[in-house]
């Protein structure tokens, strides 16, 4: 048989450490599926879409940091990539897409199946390419995976089916594609310029993002120095949380009170490898040092006073030195207390009180009590992700993924189904809202498919949680949220995979103690409280007003009784105390 296009990239991939390759065949990919099936090192991971592939992709990128692939058919097998492929790319990590395409001579023709994804993918890639000519292959391949693991994002390459089946051109193979290691620090004038508005602060605040990653023991001297306390943005939480003297919690939309009140009261914001969002919770008067690798990063979310590229580690062994040791704490230490009555305040909602359904809070708490010390965790966007960020304790070892850019729904099992693939052994638990596991619960079945055995924990509120707050801030009766939802462990039972159903709080412990004793997949369907808010750290005058008009407008629109369980929550009565 002969040295084919679909040989050269299945080796190519090898040679790379690519060790699976996830995706959902189809007639234009076959010459690339059998190629993978002669050549043997590398596993064909079958989902049941091609977005729940492109997740997994990015789920096995985040644990791994290397390069991940998925491969998909023509027309709309890989236009399922989109969202998947988005959140990747947002996420920043290193995904390769082989997006099949129509045979090449019908190209512009408006053929069976027939899209322009090279344009399709261009927003959510580093680099996109079209294969028209099999000559270009070993170019076209090396530079998308290069490129994909320097910037850390996702390539696509486009190969008509044709294509596939063409004799490979001959050339020597190139060195193994890994990401670079560089050393990355900004310049002495620069970094003299930081130190200087760092020590004309009486009270320092540091804002830690994922950029921090790596750099946890550089981090820590400098809020020694500067007698900071600690903010983290969410995507920072897994990589500085853990063995932390300074922490003071998250703000933003998922935070809570001490986070946003060590920002606010702060004089000076040292922000480490952070593109925290949301603009309403940066210190309005303070002077602002920001630091980040992509220098177009900089200022992009708050005026800043220096602006420093450079690595976040490298970056801070260079500026300690720089800064002056004399510093008092009244800063750190009144955030700290604050904190600390914060985090009292927050644990005591995180309790069984007896009553139906549970609270969502204590399930997450208990989790985070049983769950191992090398656990991998992924959360649902929505209330997931909220709970996930108040009750999960980071370790050295943990590590919590999601769709934190991108924000999408029905991240939680796929990324799970990644990061499963990586280490079978390790335990990987996916916090799902009822809502997004509906949304790509056709793949349950490739957990079974791929012997991957995840623990699935269903927070079970028939709702879509999370839109029913915001509608409430903005003083909208909630409309079109409500989810007529099966029994879930039943459904999972269905497929071959152990389920367990809790609707009483006495039962949380041991369910959670079973499911993740359990050898196999577990899906664990928990019903919890539906009128439970999550509301940020900082309530403006116009929430407060929405939550006050919804009050009003569900009262006449003859829904009382959902305002009177809205009412006996712990939360509402310390919003309208």
């Amino acid at each position: 048989m002969s040295h084919t296009i679909a040989d050269q990239i299945v080796e190519t991939l090898a040679l790379a450490g690519v060790e699976r390759v996830w995706g959902l065949p189809g007639d234009s990919l076959n010459a690339f599926t059998d190629a993978l099936r002669r050549h043997g090192g590398i596993r064909w991971m079958h989902t049941r879409h091609e977005e729940a592939a492109a997740f997994a992709a990015a789920g096995e990128a985040q644990i791994t940091g290397e390069l991940a692939v998925v491969a998909g058919s023509c027309g709309p097998g890989n236009l399922h990539f989109v969202n998947g492929l988005f959140d990747a790319q947002r996420t920043r990590v290193p995904v390769l897409a082989i997006a099949s395409h129509i045979p090449s001579a019908e190209i512009g023709s408006n053929y069976f199946q027939e899209t322009h994804p090279q344009e399709l993918f261009r927003e959510c890639s580093v680099y996109t390419e079209l294969v028209g000519d099999p000559a270009q292959m070993p170019w076209v391949l090396e530079i998308a995976m290069r490129t994909a693991v320097e910037r850390q994002g996702v390539a696509v390459v486009v190969v008509p089916g044709d294509v596939f089946f063409a004799d490979a051109p001959k050339r020597r193979p190139s060195a193994p594609i890994r990401a670079a290691r560089p050393r990355i620090v900004p310049s002495e004038p620069e970094l003299a310029r930081a130190a200087d508005v760092l020590d004309g602060a009486k009270k320092v605040t540091i804002l830690a993002g994922a950029g921090v990653a790596g750099a946890h023991a550089d981090v820590m001297a400098l809020a020694e120095r500067l007698r900071a306390p600690i903010v983290h943005a969410f995507r920072g939480k897994e990589h500085i949380e853990y063995d932390n003297p300074f922490d003071v919690g998250m703000t933003g939309l998922l935070g809570f009170a001490s986070g946003y009140r060590a920002m606010e009261h702060c004089d000076a914001l040292l922000v480490l490898g952070s593109d925290f969002p949301y603009r309403q919770f940066y210190p309005e008067k303070a002077k602002i040092v920001q630091v980040d690798v992509r220098g177009e990063q900089l200022g992009r979310r708050t005026p800043i006073d220096v602006g420093l590229v450079g690595d976040v580690g490298e970056t801070a062994r260079a500026l300690l030195p720089l800064l002056r040791a004399d510093r008092g704490d009244d800063h750190l230490r009144s955030s700290l207390e604050h904190y600390a009555k914060t985090r009292t305040e927050l644990d005591g909602l995180a309790n069984d009180d007896g009553k139906e359904p549970i609270h969502p809070e204590y399930l997450t708490r208990v989790l985070d009590e049983l769950a191992a010390d090398d656990a991998v965790f992924t959360a649902d966007v929505g209330s997931p992700v909220i709970w996930a960020a108040r009750y999960l304790h980071m370790t050295r070892e943990r590590r919590l993924i999601g769709s934190f850019s991108h924000g999408s729904m029905a991240n939680a099992l796929p990324h799970a189904l990644g990061a499963k693939a990586v280490d079978r052994d390790r335990q990987v638990i996916a916090l799902a809202g009822d809502g997004g596991l509906a949304m790509l619960m056709g793949d349950l079945l490739s957990i079974r498919q791929n012997d991957l055995p995840v623990t699935i924990v269903v927070y079970n509120n028939s709702s879509l949680n999370f839109v029913e707050v915001e509608m409430k801030a903005a003083g909208i009766v909630n409309f079109g949220t409500d989810l007529v939802n099966p029994d879930f462990a039943a459904v999972a039972e269905s497929v071959g995979i152990t389920g367990i159903r809790v609707e009483r709080g006495a039962d949380v412990k041991p369910a959670i103690e079973r499911a993740l004793a359990a050898p196999g997949p577990v899906l664990l369907d928990v019903v919890v409280a539906r009128q439970e808010l999550s509301i940020p750290p900082s309530i403006t005058l116009e929430q407060a007003k929405g939550f006050a008009l919804y009050a009003l407008r569900t009262v006449m629109s003859g829904r009382g009784d959902e305002l009177l369980d809205l009412a006996d929550t712990n939360v509402f009565r310390r919003l309208f105390s």
